[in-house]
């Protein structure tokens, strides 16, 4: 998973920790911009250094020792670099403007860029999250060209039918939408119809 400098990276932190309660390991990409935003937004201040970075987010996400690994935007020799490693699937989330349109474009300027194109080439499944408002003609294009190539875009536009009582419960409502795409059992929401069974 990617994380990168879009407003929500609550949703992001809230997926890492459903994927590690899951029992999945965890290939985690943090982008320089998602740092700041993490600061800003999340008051968590982001350790600077790879291995250090891993620490926390390992803890934060009170994960088994080596279930989340953290690679860095240029570190080319990770697996999820080369079609030989690539990950079944991929989430980005959020996901800022500039990286819906490297992906689209197939960029690759950096590691996050050059996983999610691996993904792609591989025809593995491919989520993006975006969150922007409103959006310009290019992101829709960008999104429409990104559908056709196979990939998932899940805007962070949560619903309101589950009644939201807190911030928490919005992200929840995102964040199961996410994990239900990638098969992942989740019991932060319940599916439509069944509150009224």
């Amino acid at each position: 998973m990617a994380i990168t400098g879009a407003s929500g990276v609550q949703y992001g932190f809230r997926l890492l920790q459903c994927l590690v309660a899951s029992g999945v390991q965890v290939f985690c990409l943090v982008s320089r911009a998602a740092r700041v935003v993490s600061a800003v937004e999340a008051d968590l201040t982001l350790p600077e250094e790879d291995s250090g970075l891993e620490a926390f987010l390992t803890d934060y996400a009170r994960a088994e020792p080596g279930q989340v690994k953290v690679f860095g935007d240029e570190q080319w020799m990770s697996p999820v670099a080369s079609g030989s490693g690539a990950p079944s699937q991929m989430v980005v989330c959020p996901c800022s403007a500039g990286s819906l349109s490297a992906i689209a474009t197939g960029a690759s300027n950096n590691l996050i860029e050059r996983a999610a194109d691996v993904v792609l080439k591989e025809r593995r499944k491919l989520i993006l999250v975006p969150r922007e408002a409103p959006y310009s003609e290019i992101h829709l294009e960008h999104m429409l060209k990104l559908t056709r190539m196979g990939a998932v875009v899940i805007p962070a536009s949560p619903g309101f039918y589950n009644k939201p009582e807190s911030v928490e419960d919005m992200v929840d409502f995102v964040v199961a939408r996410i994990l239900s795409q990638l098969g992942c059992e989740q019991e932060l929401m319940p599916s439509w119809g069944d509150h009224y069974l």
